[in-house]
């Protein structure tokens, strides 16, 4: 299929811009593949530091018949249901391992942190900061530099990001990403978003709520909402960085075992002496572009918005959020999952799933199909299902025809024309927001504004009834310079709860919400951000807003001449400390000073 011209003009102009970073890393990692592999180009008092923890068959292997070593890195920790199933995949690789010849280590743990405990609490501040951390965590790990290959054992919202940065540090290492998969499905998401919303109320108390959030959110697994997270595996699909289809297959399922094995035999064939395929050179601007597209069609999460613009420049590739405004005009939205539907990934799953999204996706001329992956059939192969086939062995098969067009679509029945996600412009600077869950009547929104300084006063604005009429909600100083640039994600009930009332609202603000952003329109990631004298500083009580994410504009309706004389309100000294102190805010002060913009992928190591 012929490629879609807008995507191939798009990947023109990332290549072309970014010709100088790419060509330099591309040379970097060349010249670290080409050495000697590290147990023979090391000194001894080295080699035997970094194996003397191996079993002696192990340390025979890998030193005197030079068997490949392969580096797992892993973000398990049992206080996360979708980490937790990591805990038993090490012994399960390096039995693989062993199988094959070969060997393998625990190069290095990352943290791994839950939007979902702390949302709402100072925690929260320090999530994004925590993707750049992983990624340093992956590289302490893999700069013992005695390693052939590695699997990065990662799922949810800044471990994938960030393992992935850290592991495009080392583009000469072949790497395969090793999902755990989703818990089985408990109450439904629309379910779990009527509670919240009649809690917000005061309909209902905290016991309700309790019992609700805890019958949705139940055992091992990820989220079932199609967040950062789930988005995160559909990337990674879409980038060939998976075995093939193994996003979604939850923990309890014997399948799951062995697609674990399966990532340490693929890893393993594309090392040195055999389909050598680094992880740099798998990342490249075709690669870049197809997360993007797979992203647009499934109405995926906003944070991604930052995520993948840090992830292309670990690779030398420079994007920003007017190629995904490009695309998502020619990427058709293909899937309905909550919060942009009622179905769960499961569900999505059962429909057809990444693999029925690759295809439909590729035989539009939607994605590029000539790329490098981890498997040797290519990106074609990601457009399968794997299935438990003869003696319980790993096959695959084709998946067919949507199983359910209430959840996939084909690409000439989209649910929508165009993707989920779009740019905003304006003199209230540069924005995103998710469409594809926000009803079509709320695309419009001209409303005086409510102007907030920290998102608890707007929940006690909300509870005072201060809000009950049509209103823009703008809430800044939340930028990665303020605060650290925490989801906002507690402030969709009470604005959906308005937005039930009848009233017209949007919220307008320099932080970002969630990958589980609903119903309520939302002009997030607002560029420049407050602190860093952002037009959100120049906003006042009662300003007439626009947003109009038909026309993609984000414009403050106050006279020019008046606008260019104001001068922006500063953020308050007691506001600044009070963000920077305690819960283990003070480590992250350098962070916060040298954190690029939402659009520069926020990134705090260029």
């Amino acid at each position: 299929m012929k490629l879609h011209p807008v995507l191939e003009a798009v990947t023109g102009r990332i290549r072309e811009r970014s010709a100088p970073s790419r060509s330099a890393y591309l040379e970097r990692i060349t010249r670290a593949a080409d050495r000697e592999r590290g147990a023979d180009r090391m000194g001894c008092a080295n080699v035997a530091h970094a194996f003397a923890a191996l079993p002696d068959n192990d340390k025979f292997r890998v030193v005197t018949e030079r068997a490949p070593n392969v580096a797992i890195v892993t973000s398990y920790n049992d206080m996360l249901s979708a980490h937790a199933p990591f805990g038993s995949f090490p012994p399960v690789l390096k039995d693989e391992a062993r199988k094959l010849g070969a060997t393998a280590q625990v190069a290095a743990g990352v943290p791994a942190m839950c939007d979902g405990v702390t949302q709402g609490t100072p925690g929260m501040e320090l999530s994004l900061f925590s993707r750049d951390v992983i990624a340093m965590a992956t590289a302490v790990g893999l700069t013992h530099d005695m390693f052939d290959a590695a699997l990065m054992l990662g799922i949810c919202d800044k471990i994938v990001p960030g393992l992935l940065i850290g592991a495009l540090q080392f583009g000469h290492i072949p790497t395969v990403f090793v999902p755990g998969g989703p818990m089985p499905s408990g109450l439904s998401n629309s379910e779990k978003a009527k509670v919240r919303e009649r809690a917000a109320q005061g309909l209902v108390g905290r016991a309700e709520l309790l019992e609700a959030e805890s019958k949705a959110y139940h055992t091992q697994g990820t989220c079932t909402f199609y967040g950062t997270a789930n988005s995160n595996q559909m990337l990674m699909e879409a980038m060939g960085l998976h075995v093939p289809g193994s996003a979604f297959v939850q923990p309890q399922q014997e399948l799951r075992e062995e697609l674990t094995r399966e990532a340490m035999r693929t890893v393993l064939s594309i090392t040195k002496g055999r389909r050598f395929a680094p992880i740099g050179r798998i990342v490249d601007e075709r690669c870049i572009v197809n997360a993007m597209a797979a992203l647009l069609a499934t109405g995926g999460s906003t944070n991604h918005l930052i995520h993948w613009v840090a992830v292309a420049r670990a690779a030398g590739i420079v994007i920003d959020w007017d190629d995904f405004d490009k695309l998502s005009g020619v990427v058709p939205l293909l899937a309905r999952v909550y919060p942009n539907g009622s179905a769960d990934v499961n569900a999505f799953q059962a429909a057809g799933g990444p693999g029925y999204v690759i295809r439909e996706l590729l035989d539009a001329g939607l994605m590029h199909e000539d790329v490098l992956t981890v498997r040797e059939g290519g990106l074609r192969e990601y457009t399968r299902e794997p299935v438990a086939g003869e003696g319980g062995r790993l096959a695959w098969r084709d998946i067919g025809k949507s199983r359910d067009e209430s959840v996939v679509r084909p690409v000439p029945q989209p649910f929508s024309a165009t993707g989920g996600l779009r740019l905003l412009t304006g003199n209230l600077g540069r924005s995103v927001i998710k469409v594809s869950a926000v009803p079509e009547s709320c695309h419009v929104i001209e409303a005086p504004a409510r102007i907030f300084d920290t998102q608890e006063a707007l929940q006690a604005a909300f509870k005072a009834g201060e809000l009950d009429r049509d209103v823009v909600c703008v809430v800044r100083w939340q930028g990665p310079q303020a605060n650290g640039m925490p989801e906002l994600h507690k402030l969709t009930p009470p604005l959906a709860v308005l937005q039930g009332k009848g009233f017209r609202v949007a919220l307008v603000t320099d932080g970002r919400m969630s990958g589980a952003s609903g119903k309520v329109p939302a002009a997030i990631h607002v560029s420049p951000e407050a602190a860093a004298g952002g037009p959100l500083a120049k906003l006042r009580d009662g300003d007439v807003v626009r947003l109009d994410a038909e026309a993609g504009q984000l414009q403050a309706l106050v006279d020019e001449q008046e606008w260019a004389r104001r001068e922006p309100a500063r953020m308050e000294d007691a506001q600044r400390e009070a963000n920077g102190l305690g819960l283990g805010r003070d480590l992250f002060a350098g962070m916060r000073r040298n954190a690029l913009a939402a659009e520069e992928g926020a990134c705090t190591w260029l």
